[in-house]
Protein backbone atom coordinates (compact mmCIF):
# COMPACT_ATOMS: atom_id res chain seq x y z
CA UNK A 1 0.00 0.00 0.00
CA UNK A 2 1.59 3.59 -0.63
CA UNK A 3 0.43 6.58 0.66
CA UNK A 4 -0.16 9.87 -1.41
CA UNK A 5 2.43 12.22 -1.50
CA UNK A 6 3.11 14.83 0.67
CA UNK A 7 2.19 18.42 -0.06
CA UNK A 8 4.49 20.93 -1.59
CA UNK A 9 3.54 23.85 -0.29
CA UNK A 10 3.61 23.58 4.10
CA UNK A 11 -0.66 23.42 5.07
CA UNK A 12 -2.06 26.33 6.70
CA UNK A 13 -4.35 24.14 8.53
CA UNK A 14 -3.26 20.93 9.11
CA UNK A 15 -6.30 17.89 8.96
CA UNK A 16 -6.15 15.59 12.15
CA UNK A 17 -5.11 12.72 10.06
CA UNK A 18 -20.37 15.71 -5.35
CA UNK A 19 -21.63 12.81 -4.95
CA UNK A 20 -20.58 10.01 -6.26
CA UNK A 21 -21.71 8.13 -9.60
CA UNK A 22 -24.63 6.01 -9.13
CA UNK A 23 -24.43 2.17 -8.30
CA UNK A 24 -26.88 0.77 -10.83
CA UNK A 25 -26.19 -2.90 -10.49
CA UNK A 26 -27.98 -4.66 -7.78
CA UNK A 27 -25.39 -7.48 -7.66
CA UNK A 28 -22.38 -4.75 -6.89
CA UNK A 29 -20.43 -5.58 -4.35
CA UNK A 30 -18.16 -2.57 -2.94
CA UNK A 31 -15.40 -4.27 -1.07
CA UNK A 32 -13.18 -4.51 -3.79
CA UNK A 33 -13.83 -0.73 -4.86
CA UNK A 34 -13.27 0.77 -1.15
CA UNK A 35 -9.78 -1.29 -1.34
CA UNK A 36 -8.40 0.41 -4.43
CA UNK A 37 -8.93 3.69 -2.94
CA UNK A 38 -7.70 3.00 0.15
CA UNK A 39 -4.58 1.86 -0.97
CA UNK A 40 -4.24 3.78 -4.34
CA UNK A 41 -1.38 6.88 -4.55
CA UNK A 42 -3.41 10.18 -5.53
CA UNK A 43 -1.18 12.45 -7.35
CA UNK A 44 -0.47 15.35 -6.01
CA UNK A 45 -0.58 18.27 -8.20
CA UNK A 46 1.54 21.38 -8.04
CA UNK A 47 0.21 24.36 -6.22
CA UNK A 48 -0.60 26.97 -9.13
CA UNK A 49 1.97 30.03 -8.69
CA UNK A 50 -0.04 32.49 -7.07
CA UNK A 51 0.49 36.42 -7.77
CA UNK A 52 -0.10 38.12 -4.99
CA UNK A 53 1.56 38.40 -1.90
CA UNK A 54 0.58 35.88 0.78
CA UNK A 55 -1.00 37.70 3.89
CA UNK A 56 -3.40 36.50 6.49
CA UNK A 57 -4.61 39.38 8.41
CA UNK A 58 -3.64 42.48 6.46
CA UNK A 59 -5.01 43.29 2.86
CA UNK A 60 -2.49 43.35 -0.28
CA UNK A 61 -2.13 45.99 -2.26
CA UNK A 62 -0.95 44.25 -5.62
CA UNK A 63 -4.15 43.62 -6.86
CA UNK A 64 -6.35 46.37 -9.41
CA UNK A 65 -9.40 48.02 -8.07
CA UNK A 66 -12.01 45.85 -9.95
CA UNK A 67 -13.63 47.69 -12.30
CA UNK A 68 -17.41 49.00 -11.57
CA UNK A 69 -20.82 48.56 -13.22
CA UNK A 70 -22.08 50.30 -15.80
CA UNK A 71 -25.18 50.73 -13.93
CA UNK A 72 -24.27 53.29 -12.06
CA UNK A 73 -24.43 57.10 -12.13
CA UNK A 74 -23.01 60.32 -10.95
CA UNK A 75 -23.61 61.03 -7.36
CA UNK A 76 -26.83 63.14 -7.02
CA UNK A 77 -27.65 65.06 -3.40
CA UNK A 78 -28.51 62.59 -1.37
CA UNK A 79 -32.38 63.45 0.74
CA UNK A 80 -32.13 61.73 3.73
CA UNK A 81 -35.42 60.34 4.83
CA UNK A 82 -34.74 59.09 8.10
CA UNK A 83 -31.93 60.44 11.37
CA UNK A 84 -28.64 59.20 11.59
CA UNK A 85 -27.93 56.68 14.39
CA UNK A 86 -24.88 58.47 15.78
CA UNK A 87 -23.33 61.87 15.18
CA UNK A 88 -22.71 63.56 11.64
CA UNK A 89 -18.95 63.30 12.49
CA UNK A 90 -19.30 59.99 12.50
CA UNK A 91 -21.10 59.20 9.73
CA UNK A 92 -18.72 61.57 7.97
CA UNK A 93 -15.64 58.47 8.21
CA UNK A 94 -18.13 56.67 5.78
CA UNK A 95 -18.48 59.06 2.63
CA UNK A 96 -20.71 58.30 -0.43
CA UNK A 97 -18.95 56.78 -2.88
CA UNK A 98 -17.99 58.24 -6.02
CA UNK A 99 -20.74 56.20 -7.93
CA UNK A 100 -24.14 55.87 -8.06
CA UNK A 101 -25.95 52.68 -7.96
CA UNK A 102 -29.29 51.67 -9.19
CA UNK A 103 -31.99 49.10 -8.26
CA UNK A 104 -35.46 49.33 -7.49
CA UNK A 105 -34.30 49.57 -3.37
CA UNK A 106 -31.34 52.63 -4.17
CA UNK A 107 -33.95 54.80 -5.80
CA UNK A 108 -34.27 58.08 -4.44
CA UNK A 109 -36.85 59.06 -1.77
CA UNK A 110 -37.46 55.21 -1.34
CA UNK A 111 -38.19 54.19 2.31
CA UNK A 112 -37.92 50.25 1.39
CA UNK A 113 -35.87 47.90 0.12
CA UNK A 114 -36.38 46.19 -3.23
CA UNK A 115 -39.28 44.14 -2.40
CA UNK A 116 -39.88 40.37 -3.14
CA UNK A 117 -42.27 41.44 -5.65
CA UNK A 118 -39.65 43.92 -7.47
CA UNK A 119 -37.10 41.38 -7.26
CA UNK A 120 -38.68 38.48 -8.59
CA UNK A 121 -39.85 40.87 -11.63
CA UNK A 122 -36.40 42.27 -12.08
CA UNK A 123 -34.97 38.32 -12.79
CA UNK A 124 -37.98 37.15 -14.79
CA UNK A 125 -37.04 40.65 -17.01
CA UNK A 126 -33.59 39.96 -17.54
CA UNK A 127 -34.11 36.25 -18.05
CA UNK A 128 -36.23 37.01 -20.74
CA UNK A 129 -34.42 39.66 -22.57
CA UNK A 130 -31.57 37.22 -23.33
CA UNK A 131 -31.49 35.83 -27.15
CA UNK A 132 -31.43 32.49 -27.88
CA UNK A 133 -27.43 32.90 -28.48
CA UNK A 134 -25.29 33.42 -25.95
CA UNK A 135 -24.87 34.01 -23.16
CA UNK A 136 -27.59 32.61 -21.93
CA UNK A 137 -29.84 33.79 -18.91
CA UNK A 138 -32.06 31.69 -16.93
CA UNK A 139 -34.48 32.08 -13.69
CA UNK A 140 -34.63 29.13 -11.23
CA UNK A 141 -37.69 29.19 -8.62
CA UNK A 142 -37.83 25.38 -7.98
CA UNK A 143 -37.83 26.11 -3.70
CA UNK A 144 -39.83 28.38 -1.76
CA UNK A 145 -39.58 30.02 2.29
CA UNK A 146 -42.14 28.56 4.43
CA UNK A 147 -44.62 31.26 3.37
CA UNK A 148 -44.79 30.18 0.28
CA UNK A 149 -42.84 32.78 -1.20
CA UNK A 150 -40.51 31.64 -4.19
CA UNK A 151 -36.55 31.83 -3.50
CA UNK A 152 -35.11 32.49 -6.93
CA UNK A 153 -31.67 31.67 -8.22
CA UNK A 154 -30.35 33.55 -11.56
CA UNK A 155 -28.00 31.28 -13.69
CA UNK A 156 -25.43 32.94 -16.42
CA UNK A 157 -23.76 30.61 -18.74
CA UNK A 158 -22.09 30.18 -22.39
CA UNK A 159 -23.43 26.69 -22.32
CA UNK A 160 -26.59 25.58 -24.30
CA UNK A 161 -28.65 25.59 -21.35
CA UNK A 162 -28.94 25.99 -17.39
CA UNK A 163 -29.32 22.53 -16.69
CA UNK A 164 -26.51 21.26 -14.27
CA UNK A 165 -25.75 18.43 -16.71
CA UNK A 166 -25.15 21.59 -19.04
CA UNK A 167 -23.03 23.34 -16.91
CA UNK A 168 -20.95 20.91 -16.16
CA UNK A 169 -20.22 19.71 -19.62
CA UNK A 170 -19.39 23.18 -20.66
CA UNK A 171 -16.11 22.86 -18.94
CA UNK A 172 -16.09 26.03 -16.93
CA UNK A 173 -16.21 26.23 -13.07
CA UNK A 174 -19.76 27.75 -11.66
CA UNK A 175 -19.37 30.53 -9.12
CA UNK A 176 -22.45 30.74 -6.70
CA UNK A 177 -22.68 34.13 -5.03
CA UNK A 178 -25.81 33.48 -2.20
CA UNK A 179 -26.97 36.98 -0.50
CA UNK A 180 -29.60 37.43 2.48
CA UNK A 181 -29.61 34.51 4.27
CA UNK A 182 -30.54 37.32 7.02
CA UNK A 183 -33.47 39.37 6.25
CA UNK A 184 -31.42 42.51 7.04
CA UNK A 185 -28.94 41.43 5.01
CA UNK A 186 -30.22 44.47 2.19
CA UNK A 187 -27.22 45.61 1.00
CA UNK A 188 -26.12 42.27 -0.04
CA UNK A 189 -29.14 42.04 -1.95
CA UNK A 190 -29.01 45.28 -3.94
CA UNK A 191 -25.78 44.62 -4.95
CA UNK A 192 -26.45 40.60 -6.35
CA UNK A 193 -29.23 42.87 -8.21
CA UNK A 194 -26.37 45.47 -9.50
CA UNK A 195 -24.83 42.63 -10.79
CA UNK A 196 -27.33 40.65 -12.16
CA UNK A 197 -27.86 43.85 -15.11
CA UNK A 198 -24.54 43.33 -15.57
CA UNK A 199 -24.62 39.50 -17.32
CA UNK A 200 -26.88 40.17 -20.25
CA UNK A 201 -24.94 40.48 -23.64
CA UNK A 202 -22.76 43.54 -23.44
CA UNK A 203 -22.71 43.31 -19.88
CA UNK A 204 -19.22 44.42 -17.50
CA UNK A 205 -19.77 40.40 -16.37
CA UNK A 206 -20.65 39.05 -19.89
CA UNK A 207 -16.33 38.19 -21.19
CA UNK A 208 -15.87 36.60 -17.45
CA UNK A 209 -18.96 33.64 -18.90
CA UNK A 210 -15.95 32.35 -21.32
CA UNK A 211 -14.61 31.27 -18.30
CA UNK A 212 -17.13 30.47 -15.46
CA UNK A 213 -20.67 29.88 -15.33
CA UNK A 214 -22.81 32.35 -12.78
CA UNK A 215 -25.60 31.33 -9.93
CA UNK A 216 -26.71 34.61 -8.28
CA UNK A 217 -29.13 34.00 -5.59
CA UNK A 218 -30.13 37.72 -4.18
CA UNK A 219 -32.55 36.91 -1.33
CA UNK A 220 -32.31 33.38 0.44
CA UNK A 221 -34.67 34.44 3.55
CA UNK A 222 -37.48 36.26 1.88
CA UNK A 223 -39.76 35.71 4.64
CA UNK A 224 -37.51 37.59 6.91
CA UNK A 225 -37.15 40.63 4.88
CA UNK A 226 -40.80 40.43 4.42
CA UNK A 227 -40.67 40.41 8.35
CA UNK A 228 -37.96 43.12 8.71
CA UNK A 229 -36.48 40.18 10.87
CA UNK A 230 -32.28 37.97 10.75
CA UNK A 231 -34.49 34.82 10.82
CA UNK A 232 -36.77 32.65 9.02
CA UNK A 233 -40.63 32.70 9.51
CA UNK A 234 -39.79 29.64 12.27
CA UNK A 235 -37.41 31.58 14.19
CA UNK A 236 -34.51 29.64 12.45
CA UNK A 237 -31.13 31.73 12.15
CA UNK A 238 -30.68 30.15 8.83
CA UNK A 239 -26.73 30.74 8.45
CA UNK A 240 -26.22 27.94 10.94
CA UNK A 241 -28.82 24.97 9.57
CA UNK A 242 -26.56 23.66 6.36
CA UNK A 243 -26.03 20.80 7.85
CA UNK A 244 -29.83 19.76 9.71
CA UNK A 245 -31.47 20.93 6.79
CA UNK A 246 -34.05 22.20 9.20
CA UNK A 247 -35.36 24.62 6.75
CA UNK A 248 -37.08 24.57 3.29
CA UNK A 249 -34.56 27.27 3.01
CA UNK A 250 -31.54 25.43 3.54
CA UNK A 251 -32.56 22.66 1.66
CA UNK A 252 -33.36 24.49 -1.54
CA UNK A 253 -29.50 26.08 -0.91
CA UNK A 254 -27.95 22.49 -0.11
CA UNK A 255 -30.23 20.98 -3.89
CA UNK A 256 -28.96 23.87 -5.40
CA UNK A 257 -25.21 23.03 -4.58
CA UNK A 258 -25.82 19.68 -4.85
CA UNK A 259 -26.99 20.10 -8.47
CA UNK A 260 -25.12 22.42 -9.94
CA UNK A 261 -21.83 22.03 -7.76
CA UNK A 262 -19.86 25.19 -7.74
CA UNK A 263 -15.79 25.49 -7.19
CA UNK A 264 -16.70 28.44 -5.34
CA UNK A 265 -19.06 30.00 -3.03
CA UNK A 266 -19.24 33.06 -1.46
CA UNK A 267 -21.98 34.04 1.24
CA UNK A 268 -22.77 37.88 1.11
CA UNK A 269 -24.48 39.25 4.27
CA UNK A 270 -24.20 42.62 6.70
CA UNK A 271 -23.42 42.48 10.60
CA UNK A 272 -24.56 45.02 12.90
CA UNK A 273 -22.38 48.38 13.11
CA UNK A 274 -23.93 50.00 16.53
CA UNK A 275 -24.82 47.47 19.74
CA UNK A 276 -23.80 45.60 21.26
CA UNK A 277 -20.50 47.57 20.33
CA UNK A 278 -21.49 50.50 21.46
CA UNK A 279 -22.62 49.52 24.67
CA UNK A 280 -19.81 47.52 25.65
CA UNK A 281 -16.90 49.56 24.41
CA UNK A 282 -18.48 53.35 24.03
CA UNK A 283 -17.78 52.90 20.20
CA UNK A 284 -18.97 51.69 16.92
CA UNK A 285 -17.55 49.26 14.29
CA UNK A 286 -15.07 51.13 11.77
CA UNK A 287 -15.15 48.68 9.10
CA UNK A 288 -16.94 48.20 6.11
CA UNK A 289 -16.51 44.95 5.75
CA UNK A 290 -15.85 41.47 7.46
CA UNK A 291 -14.04 38.87 5.09
CA UNK A 292 -13.58 35.11 6.36
CA UNK A 293 -12.42 32.20 4.18
CA UNK A 294 -14.14 28.59 5.65
CA UNK A 295 -12.35 26.86 7.77
CA UNK A 296 -13.93 23.76 9.69
CA UNK A 297 -12.55 20.24 10.54
CA UNK A 298 -11.78 17.66 8.18
CA UNK A 299 -11.73 20.23 4.92
CA UNK A 300 -9.01 19.78 2.83
CA UNK A 301 -5.91 21.97 2.92
CA UNK A 302 -6.10 22.45 -0.41
CA UNK A 303 -9.22 24.34 -0.55
CA UNK A 304 -8.82 26.17 2.55
CA UNK A 305 -5.57 27.08 0.84
CA UNK A 306 -7.24 28.14 -2.43
CA UNK A 307 -9.89 30.37 -0.33
CA UNK A 308 -7.47 32.42 1.23
CA UNK A 309 -5.17 32.98 -2.04
CA UNK A 310 -8.18 33.18 -4.67
CA UNK A 311 -11.03 34.65 -2.70
CA UNK A 312 -9.66 36.43 0.77
CA UNK A 313 -6.77 37.81 -0.50
CA UNK A 314 -8.11 39.46 -3.94
CA UNK A 315 -11.13 40.62 -2.25
CA UNK A 316 -9.42 42.66 0.50
CA UNK A 317 -7.03 44.18 -2.14
CA UNK A 318 -9.97 45.31 -3.85
CA UNK A 319 -11.74 46.86 -1.07
CA UNK A 320 -8.61 48.30 0.34
CA UNK A 321 -7.84 50.01 -2.93
CA UNK A 322 -11.38 51.21 -2.88
CA UNK A 323 -10.48 52.96 0.44
CA UNK A 324 -12.92 50.37 2.04
CA UNK A 325 -11.67 49.82 5.85
CA UNK A 326 -11.23 45.73 5.73
CA UNK A 327 -11.33 42.84 8.55
CA UNK A 328 -12.05 39.76 9.37
CA UNK A 329 -15.55 39.28 9.46
CA UNK A 330 -16.31 38.89 13.60
CA UNK A 331 -19.12 40.09 16.34
CA UNK A 332 -19.37 40.88 19.74
CA UNK A 333 -19.32 37.70 22.05
CA UNK A 334 -20.55 36.58 25.40
CA UNK A 335 -22.35 39.03 27.41
CA UNK A 336 -19.79 41.50 28.65
CA UNK A 337 -16.47 43.75 27.40
CA UNK A 338 -14.18 41.22 28.57
CA UNK A 339 -15.40 38.27 26.42
CA UNK A 340 -14.67 40.52 23.51
CA UNK A 341 -15.12 39.83 19.78
CA UNK A 342 -15.14 36.06 17.62
CA UNK A 343 -14.36 35.45 14.26
CA UNK A 344 -17.15 32.69 13.17
CA UNK A 345 -17.70 29.32 14.16
CA UNK A 346 -15.36 25.94 13.24
CA UNK A 347 -18.83 24.46 12.97
CA UNK A 348 -19.88 22.69 9.57
CA UNK A 349 -23.28 24.45 10.11
CA UNK A 350 -22.81 27.11 8.17
CA UNK A 351 -23.19 27.23 4.97
CA UNK A 352 -19.50 28.08 4.01
CA UNK A 353 -18.24 25.62 6.44
CA UNK A 354 -20.71 22.98 4.59
CA UNK A 355 -19.46 23.71 1.42
CA UNK A 356 -15.92 23.51 1.97
CA UNK A 357 -16.41 19.88 3.05
CA UNK A 358 -18.16 19.42 -0.19
CA UNK A 359 -14.52 20.45 -1.55
CA UNK A 360 -16.03 24.23 -2.70
CA UNK A 361 -13.92 26.68 -2.16
CA UNK A 362 -15.85 29.12 -0.17
CA UNK A 363 -16.05 32.64 1.83
CA UNK A 364 -17.72 34.80 3.72
CA UNK A 365 -18.17 38.58 3.16
CA UNK A 366 -20.11 40.66 5.35
CA UNK A 367 -20.77 44.41 5.14
CA UNK A 368 -21.28 47.09 7.83
CA UNK A 369 -25.06 48.13 8.50
CA UNK A 370 -27.93 45.36 8.82
CA UNK A 371 -28.71 48.07 11.34
CA UNK A 372 -28.43 50.69 9.80
CA UNK A 373 -31.64 50.89 7.94
CA UNK A 374 -30.93 52.94 4.60
CA UNK A 375 -27.59 55.16 6.55
CA UNK A 376 -24.36 54.83 3.90
CA UNK A 377 -26.69 52.27 1.79
CA UNK A 378 -24.65 53.10 -1.62
CA UNK A 379 -21.51 52.61 0.16
CA UNK A 380 -22.76 49.33 1.54
CA UNK A 381 -23.86 48.62 -1.62
CA UNK A 382 -20.53 49.44 -2.76
CA UNK A 383 -18.57 47.43 -1.28
CA UNK A 384 -20.57 44.46 -1.52
CA UNK A 385 -19.86 45.16 -5.21
CA UNK A 386 -16.44 45.53 -4.95
CA UNK A 387 -15.85 42.03 -3.35
CA UNK A 388 -18.31 40.24 -5.88
CA UNK A 389 -16.19 41.62 -8.66
CA UNK A 390 -12.74 40.47 -7.27
CA UNK A 391 -14.34 36.98 -5.92
CA UNK A 392 -15.50 36.81 -10.19
CA UNK A 393 -12.92 37.84 -11.50
CA UNK A 394 -10.20 35.73 -9.84
CA UNK A 395 -12.19 33.22 -10.21
CA UNK A 396 -12.00 33.83 -13.99
CA UNK A 397 -8.50 33.85 -13.91
CA UNK A 398 -8.14 30.62 -12.04
CA UNK A 399 -10.55 28.73 -13.75
CA UNK A 400 -7.81 25.73 -15.09
CA UNK A 401 -6.56 25.94 -11.29
CA UNK A 402 -9.77 25.13 -9.55
CA UNK A 403 -10.40 22.21 -12.24
CA UNK A 404 -7.31 21.06 -11.44
CA UNK A 405 -7.73 21.59 -7.59
CA UNK A 406 -10.53 19.91 -7.40
CA UNK A 407 -10.12 16.86 -9.61
CA UNK A 408 -7.39 16.17 -6.81
CA UNK A 409 -9.52 16.45 -3.92
CA UNK A 410 -12.38 14.45 -4.58
CA UNK A 411 -10.24 11.95 -5.28
CA UNK A 412 -7.92 12.59 -1.99
CA UNK A 413 -10.91 12.74 0.35
CA UNK A 414 -12.20 9.41 -0.85
CA UNK A 415 -8.92 7.84 -0.68
CA UNK A 416 -8.95 8.01 3.06
CA UNK A 417 -11.36 5.52 3.67
CA UNK A 418 -10.76 3.24 6.45
CA UNK A 419 -7.70 4.85 7.17
CA UNK A 420 -5.82 8.25 8.69
CA UNK A 421 -7.68 10.10 11.29
CA UNK A 422 -10.81 12.12 11.67
CA UNK A 423 -11.19 15.29 13.65
CA UNK A 424 -14.82 14.80 15.43
CA UNK A 425 -14.76 18.59 16.80
CA UNK A 426 -12.20 21.07 17.19
CA UNK A 427 -12.24 24.65 18.59
CA UNK A 428 -11.10 27.91 17.65
CA UNK A 429 -7.96 29.61 18.97
CA UNK A 430 -7.79 32.46 21.94
CA UNK A 431 -5.71 35.12 22.32
CA UNK A 432 -6.20 39.09 22.23
CA UNK A 433 -5.82 41.46 19.09
CA UNK A 434 -5.94 45.14 18.52
CA UNK A 435 -8.98 46.37 16.03
CA UNK A 436 -10.22 49.39 15.03
CA UNK A 437 -13.14 50.84 16.81
CA UNK A 438 -15.05 54.46 16.04
CA UNK A 439 -14.74 55.98 19.41
CA UNK A 440 -18.83 57.41 19.87
CA UNK A 441 -17.77 60.46 21.95
CA UNK A 442 -14.88 61.98 19.94
CA UNK A 443 -15.33 60.40 16.96
CA UNK A 444 -11.88 59.20 15.83
CA UNK A 445 -10.88 55.63 14.96
CA UNK A 446 -9.42 53.67 17.94
CA UNK A 447 -7.29 50.99 18.74
CA UNK A 448 -9.01 48.49 21.10
CA UNK A 449 -6.78 45.56 22.44
CA UNK A 450 -9.70 43.15 23.11
CA UNK A 451 -10.55 39.44 23.90
CA UNK A 452 -10.05 37.33 20.30
CA UNK A 453 -11.35 33.97 19.10
CA UNK A 454 -10.13 32.82 16.33
CA UNK A 455 -11.25 30.72 13.50
CA UNK A 456 -7.99 30.75 11.40
CA UNK A 457 -6.22 27.90 13.18
CA UNK A 458 -8.27 24.69 15.05
CA UNK A 459 -7.10 23.66 18.62
CA UNK A 460 -7.14 20.88 20.50
CA UNK A 461 -9.11 18.73 17.84
CA UNK A 462 -11.09 15.87 19.21
CA UNK A 463 -10.14 12.45 16.91
CA UNK A 464 -10.78 8.82 16.17
CA UNK A 465 -10.03 6.92 13.64
CA UNK A 466 -11.76 7.19 10.11
CA UNK A 467 -14.24 4.31 9.45
CA UNK A 468 -14.85 3.07 6.13
CA UNK A 469 -18.56 3.73 6.44
CA UNK A 470 -21.58 4.46 8.68
CA UNK A 471 -24.61 2.00 8.93
CA UNK A 472 -27.74 3.41 9.25
CA UNK A 473 -31.00 1.33 10.24
CA UNK A 474 -34.41 1.14 8.38
CA UNK A 475 -36.04 3.82 10.05
CA UNK A 476 -33.09 6.55 9.87
CA UNK A 477 -35.25 7.60 6.86
CA UNK A 478 -35.07 11.60 7.26
CA UNK A 479 -31.31 11.22 8.13
CA UNK A 480 -30.79 9.56 4.91
CA UNK A 481 -32.94 11.82 3.01
CA UNK A 482 -30.65 14.64 4.30
CA UNK A 483 -27.45 13.35 3.13
CA UNK A 484 -28.91 12.80 -0.25
CA UNK A 485 -30.01 16.67 -0.37
CA UNK A 486 -26.05 17.49 0.53
CA UNK A 487 -25.12 15.10 -2.36
CA UNK A 488 -23.52 12.49 0.02
CA UNK A 489 -24.62 8.96 -1.81
CA UNK A 490 -26.37 6.92 0.44
CA UNK A 491 -26.65 2.85 -0.64
CA UNK A 492 -29.96 0.74 0.63
CA UNK A 493 -28.91 -2.80 1.59
CA UNK A 494 -30.73 -5.57 -0.50
CA UNK A 495 -29.92 -9.11 1.42
CA UNK A 496 -28.82 -9.62 4.65
CA UNK A 497 -25.11 -9.16 5.05
CA UNK A 498 -22.90 -9.29 8.64
CA UNK A 499 -20.35 -6.12 8.88
CA UNK A 500 -17.97 -5.42 11.64
CA UNK A 501 -18.56 -2.35 13.60
CA UNK A 502 -18.37 0.06 16.18
CA UNK A 503 -21.60 1.21 18.07
CA UNK A 504 -21.98 3.80 19.94
CA UNK A 505 -22.97 3.78 23.64
CA UNK A 506 -23.42 7.24 25.96
CA UNK A 507 -21.19 7.43 28.19
CA UNK A 508 -23.23 7.99 31.93
CA UNK A 509 -22.88 11.15 33.54
CA UNK A 510 -22.29 13.19 30.67
CA UNK A 511 -23.36 17.12 30.62
CA UNK A 512 -26.93 17.65 29.56
CA UNK A 513 -25.43 20.44 26.53
CA UNK A 514 -23.16 16.95 25.43
CA UNK A 515 -23.41 13.73 24.34
CA UNK A 516 -20.39 11.83 25.23
CA UNK A 517 -20.03 8.12 23.85
CA UNK A 518 -17.67 5.17 23.88
CA UNK A 519 -17.24 2.76 21.32
CA UNK A 520 -18.20 -1.10 21.29
CA UNK A 521 -16.71 -3.31 18.69
CA UNK A 522 -18.80 -6.15 17.44
CA UNK A 523 -20.62 -7.84 14.43
CA UNK A 524 -23.48 -6.39 13.17
CA UNK A 525 -26.56 -7.96 11.25
CA UNK A 526 -27.34 -5.58 8.36
CA UNK A 527 -30.75 -6.03 7.61
CA UNK A 528 -32.52 -5.73 4.23
CA UNK A 529 -33.68 -2.11 4.10
CA UNK A 530 -31.23 -0.63 6.39
CA UNK A 531 -28.41 1.98 4.78
CA UNK A 532 -25.01 2.17 3.89
CA UNK A 533 -22.90 5.31 3.64
CA UNK A 534 -19.64 4.80 2.24
CA UNK A 535 -16.42 6.92 2.97
CA UNK A 536 -14.84 6.15 -0.53
CA UNK A 537 -16.85 9.50 -1.82
CA UNK A 538 -15.61 12.93 -2.07
CA UNK A 539 -18.25 14.20 0.49
CA UNK A 540 -17.02 11.56 3.49
CA UNK A 541 -16.16 13.99 5.65
CA UNK A 542 -19.51 16.12 5.91
CA UNK A 543 -21.04 12.41 6.23
CA UNK A 544 -19.31 11.96 9.14
CA UNK A 545 -20.05 15.74 10.64
CA UNK A 546 -23.98 14.49 9.91
CA UNK A 547 -23.21 10.77 11.77
CA UNK A 548 -21.00 10.68 14.41
CA UNK A 549 -22.89 11.77 17.03
CA UNK A 550 -21.10 13.25 19.91
CA UNK A 551 -21.08 16.97 18.94
CA UNK A 552 -23.82 19.88 19.44
CA UNK A 553 -24.99 19.69 15.66
CA UNK A 554 -24.46 16.14 14.84
CA UNK A 555 -27.77 14.75 12.97
CA UNK A 556 -28.11 12.78 16.49
CA UNK A 557 -28.00 15.98 18.93
CA UNK A 558 -30.23 17.41 16.66
CA UNK A 559 -32.68 14.91 16.31
CA UNK A 560 -32.63 13.76 12.90
CA UNK A 561 -31.63 10.76 13.96
CA UNK A 562 -34.17 9.62 16.67
CA UNK A 563 -31.89 6.84 18.43
CA UNK A 564 -28.35 6.29 18.58
CA UNK A 565 -28.65 3.33 18.04
CA UNK A 566 -29.76 3.84 14.18
CA UNK A 567 -25.98 4.47 13.19
CA UNK A 568 -22.73 2.52 13.74
CA UNK A 569 -19.38 3.16 12.54
CA UNK A 570 -17.94 0.18 10.00
CA UNK A 571 -14.46 -0.56 10.36
CA UNK A 572 -14.08 -3.25 7.80
CA UNK A 573 -14.52 -3.52 4.21
CA UNK A 574 -17.71 -4.42 3.98
CA UNK A 575 -19.22 -7.12 1.43
CA UNK A 576 -22.97 -5.84 0.85
CA UNK A 577 -25.70 -6.42 -1.78
CA UNK A 578 -27.36 -2.84 -2.60
CA UNK A 579 -30.76 -2.34 -4.27
CA UNK A 580 -30.91 -0.99 -7.86
CA UNK A 581 -30.74 3.11 -7.71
Amino acid sequence: MTKPNAPVFAPYLERPGHNMATHASRWLMIGSALALAACSSTPLPEWPATTSTTTRAQPSSSAPTAPLPANVTPVASNTRLEALPYSGAIAALFPEPSERYSTPGLSEGRRSFTTNSELAEVLRNLSQQTPEESPRLGLLNNGNAQSGTPIHALIATQAKAITPLALDESNRPSVMIVAGQQGTDAAATEALLVLSKELGAGGLLTPLLDKINIIFVPRANPDGFDKGTAATSDGTDLRFDHLQLKTPEARFLAKLVRDYRPSVLLDASEFDAIEPTLQRFAAVRANDMGLQYAVTPNAHEFVTKAAREWMHQPASSALSQAGMRVDWAFEATGNSAENGFAMGTLEPTTLTNAASLKNVVSMKASSRGSDLKRTHLQRRVHSQVQTMLAVLQSAAQRAGDLRQVNTYVTRDVASHACRSTLAVQAQPSHGQREITLVDAASAQLVQKNVAWTSSLSISNPRTRSNACGYWLSANAVQATERLGMMGINVLRVAELSSIQTETYQVTPGASASETAVHLVRHSLEAAPGSYYVSMNQPLAFLAAAALEPDTPYSFYSTGVLGDIKEVARVTALPNIVFEEE
